[in-house]
């Protein structure tokens, strides 16, 4: 093996290390067990797992903002409050049916890894739902809670792209950023 494919071979384990952490950090999770025996059996399934289940390799951008980093997180809890209060409230007040919709939003990056963070945030706020993703166009499809006319629509939109502006500004590549400014000033 010449030095260049060692270092090839480095750089791609290197790459991949934030995944087989998270794999054995999920098994101990969904065991509730935070033993050595359990990391000893996690590592030993993501092994299996990521030799059996050949899947593509996820390219990070290898740039994570910490600052921008913790906006997410802040902002995501927010929302998760705000988000779980606006629906118990819409649940619990009888006078009226706080209306739902299936929206469309088209994602300014094309980038797989962003398109599912994206999705997957937006899903796990209380009053939306994932219901199918354009991969080719860059679509993401909604059900929405609390929708009573075109405003409302806007409003879900506008979230649903600050959640990918979040994200993109965390832990999105220096070419994202660009393309993100630019989607910006032409908007």
């Amino acid at each position: 093996m010449t030095a260049e494919n060692r270092k090839n071979t480095a750089r791609s384990v290197l790459r991949q290390l934030p995944f087989f952490i998270w794999l054995v950090a999920l098994w101990m999770m969904l065991w509730g067990q935070f033993t050595p025996l359990a990391a000893v059996t996690g590592i030993a399934v993501a092994v299996f797992v990521t030799r059996v289940f050949r899947l593509p390799a996820v390219e990070l951008s290898g740039r994570v903002n910490l600052w921008w980093g913790a906006v997410f997180i802040a902002e995501f809890l927010g929302s998760l409050v705000v988000s779980s209060l606006t629906v118990a409230w819409q649940v619990l007040d009888v006078r009226r049916q706080p209306g739902a919709a299936i929206i469309a939003v088209p994602l300014k990056i094309d980038d797989d890894l962003i398109m599912t963070h994206t999705a997957v945030t937006t899903s796990l706020i209380p009053g939306s739902l994932l219901v199918d993703v354009d991969r080719d166009r860059r679509i993401i499809y909604l059900h929405v809670l609390g929708v009573r006319g075109e405003a409302d629509l806007a409003k879900h939109r506008a979230s649903v792209m600050h959640w990918e502006q979040r994200i993109v500004r965390a832990v999105g590549s220096r070419a994202q950023l660009e393309q993100l400014a630019k989607a910006e000033g032409a908007s």
